[in-house]
């Protein structure tokens, strides 16, 4: 079985088990002053569970299937486990930046795995800028989703008027783009010699 599947199946059980039992949930959500008083799992925690089936069918969907194609490119510089924790690390370098704007906030709450499907999809994109990503069954090229939907982020993020975390879609995609980029640099000429190479079909 893939770590992208064990994944899935991690999220989707606690995710569940968080709605039958408020007080779970309650317990694994981001809140900073709870981590500031020593709970840090929710640094990782909140990253297994969703709001509601919507919000865990739209990252589980992405998950599957960028993250296979992420996970064979992955495993074979640094093995599963070394994609787990690329996954994981995903969900703690999205909510940080959160974290230190909002550490004493006793109001702010965060969850969901956004931020670190967001780390797999923009991997994903820096290796196939040219592929077609379906939204809402519209294909769209890869590169030209990345633009609007870093765009649409840091307009949400500025305006602040709904419940959607967009930081930690930025800063998860940030993660994705910063570590392949770490393990093979010449991924980012690769990635501007492909976007020159405009699609004709």
């Amino acid at each position: 079985m893939s770590i992208t599947l064990i994944i899935i199946i991690i999220t989707a059980v606690t995710s569940y088990a968080a709605w039958q039992r408020p007080r779970l949930l309650n317990q694994l959500i981001y809140h900073g002053p709870s981590v500031m008083g020593g709970q840090w799992w929710r640094m990782v925690s909140h990253g297994f569970i969703h709001a509601d089936g919507n919000h865990l069918l739209f990252n589980m969907i992405t998950l599957y299937f960028f993250g296979r194609f992420m996970e064979q490119v992955l495993v074979a510089r640094i093995g599963y486990g070394g994609f787990a924790l690329f996954y994981v690390v995903g969900i703690v370098a999205a909510i940080l930046p959160s974290h230190l704007r909002h550490a004493r906030d006793m109001n702010y709450r965060s969850l969901g795995a956004s931020g670190a499907v967001s780390a797999v999809l923009f991997g994903y994109i820096l290796i196939q800028p040219w592929s077609m990503l379906f939204v809402m069954f519209i294909p769209v090229p890869a590169i030209v989703f990345a633009v609007v939907y870093v765009a649409y982020s840091l307009w949400g993020d500025r305006r602040g008027r709904d419940n959607i975390n967009h930081s930690a879609h930025l800063w998860g995609a940030a993660w994705g783009i910063g570590f392949l980029l770490f393990l093979e640099p010449r991924l980012l000429p690769r990635f501007f010699a492909q976007l020159a190479k405009l699609p004709l079909n």
